[in-house]
């Protein structure tokens, strides 16, 4: 795509104008499901079809793992040599640079986010494949440190076949995150996207087979997760499993690992984010426009999204009204307008997820503070406004559960300590924020939290050099950095006798 969209109307052209691959992507080729069916992709901020997309099952998962084996003991891409490897992935990060607004029209449509934040997905993508493309001739094995009879190697291998599921909410940036380290270490990959945004992944993998990836080393099968996202999660010939989503499926995804044969699973799961405002940080517009776009950011479909906010209550009224006045200016809009901050709500069965959270929280006794309730928009969409709760407690259920939209639970505290206590008081442990200006409280609040990721005044930083996971019920896997081509490798020691 050579256009460079501008404005809403440029967008809504392009869109009108775009086709769909429906097809599963196995073996260098484009097939249909074998059972021939299909599913329906809807665009939720019009409930107009988009396209019906091959629905695979275990039949497809079983053919594609095979095509994956073969690929990988063939050798063509898993002993071609680092450098080699790097090329071809750097060359398929500028093709994706080169249809970044096809790439990025593709997942507005299918999940309904605006196009402006699907533009900044996309870099994030590229970015990551970059990153892992660059890295991967740059590491080296160990040697041990043994006497003079003996020569001590550690090496790094490819794991064999991954399968990566990915969730729907940032869809080609978090395919990115899976496939960029394990390609680049020289696995075979086998991509399951969620049956809520398939459009992307499939459109990559023409761009994956123009790139000129080995047959088998790439496949995409769009379809449900509990048939042929199981299928693959039981399989003895998958070598490792790679997963973001609901906690409750990652510890399915664990039992089906250790019902086959006990493959490496990753897996980055749910959350429940708090972001801690002190009484003396600085600027609390600017803060409190951080907080708001914390949650309301993609819907607040956002596993990091600091759904709790936790502020002292010496500065709790004020910087609440500061907070609801920053949401006012956070209104969902048309996904293709490149102006609007927040777009549609996924799907039917989210949009009735996220409201029945918010009449529980009415139930519940929490003081809603501004929204609540879903807009009724012209196009037939699925659009909910910034919704703020104050006066949560740790009993109510807007408070515990991870809601995935843009509800807001606002706690206060008096004490650093009760902080802590509220912050670590969940079972999940992805990212956690605090705002603050005294360097001892950072460093001792930071080291508290139970978090895999911990921002200090800011919200979600970091770049492809810092990894990205949770602790406790938040997951295990890391995403980005180095540390994530270790997931995708395994150790291997070799002991040379030099005595004999």
């Amino acid at each position: 795509m050579n256009a460079q969209p501008q404005t809403r109307a440029d967008w809504q052209t392009l869109a009108q104008s775009q086709a769909f691959e429906t097809r599963a992507y196995i073996n260098d080729d484009f097939v249909a499901s074998q059972s021939g069916e299909t599913f329906e992709t809807i665009n939720p901020a019009t409930g107009v079809r988009l396209a019906n997309i091959a629905s695979c099952d275990q039949a497809d998962a079983e053919l594609a793992v095979n095509h994956a084996r073969r690929a990988f003991e063939g050798g063509e891409w898993s002993r071609l040599a680092p450098i080699e490897r790097k090329r071809t992935l750097l060359c398929l990060a500028d093709l994706m640079e080169a249809n970044k607004h096809e790439l990025a029209l593709l997942d507005t449509l299918d999940m309904g986010k605006p196009v402006s934040s699907s533009l900044g997905d996309m870099a994030g993508a590229i970015g990551c494949l970059r990153h892992h493309a660059e890295t991967i001739d740059k590491l080296y094995g160990e040697v041990a440190p043994t006497g003079e009879d003996a020569l001590g190697l550690v090496l790094r291998e490819p794991i064999g076949v991954v399968a990566s599921i990915v969730p729907w909410n940032f869809p080609l940036m978090m395919t990115a995150w899976k496939i960029a380290p394990a390609l680049a270490a020289g696995n075979s990959v086998i991509l399951k996207p969620s049956e809520k945004s398939p459009l992307s992944a499939l459109r990559l993998a023409s761009l994956v087979k123009e790139a000129g990836l080995p047959s088998g080393v790439f496949q995409v099968l769009p379809g449900f997760g509990h048939t042929v996202g199981k299928a693959l999660a039981l399989s003895m010939d998958v070598d490792c499993l790679s997963f973001t989503g609901s906690t409750q499926v990652g510890k399915q995804l664990m039992q089906y690992a250790g019902q086959s044969n006990l493959k490496k699973v990753y897996l980055e799961c749910g959350g429940k984010s708090p972001n801690i405002v002190f009484a003396d940080c600085k600027n609390l517009d600017a803060v409190a426009r951080n907080a708001a776009a914390a949650i309301f950011r993609n819907q607040g479909e956002v596993c990091i999204a600091g759904s709790r906010l936790l502020v002292e209550n010496s500065i709790r009224e004020d910087f609440i009204e500061r907070v609801l006045a920053a949401a006012e200016t956070m209104q969902p809009g048309d996904p293709l307008d490149p102006e609007s901050f927040m777009g549609a709500i996924v799907d039917e069965a989210q949009y009735r997820r996220v409201l029945d959270y918010i009449r529980q929280g009415v139930e519940e006794g929490a003081r809603l503070r501004v929204g609540g309730e879903a807009i009724d928009a012209e196009s037939g969409g699925l659009f909910i406004p910034p919704t703020v709760f104050d006066s949560v407690t740790q009993g109510m259920t807007i408070g515990r559960e991870e809601i995935f939209g843009p509800v807001l639970a606002v706690f206060g505290f008096d004490t650093e300590e009760e902080a802590i206590r509220l912050a670590n008081d969940t079972v999940y442990g992805l990212a956690a924020g605090l705002w603050s200006q005294d360097i001892d409280r950072i460093m001792r609040v930071s080291r508290r939290l139970q978090s895999g990721q911990v921002y200090v005044n800011n919200w979600a930083g970091g770049d492809q050099t810092m990894p990205f996971g949770g602790v406790k019920q938040s997951g295990n896997g890391r995403d980005k950095s180095y540390h994530s081509l270790e997931e995708y490798s395994d150790l291997k020691t070799v002991w040379v006798s030099l005595a004999t």
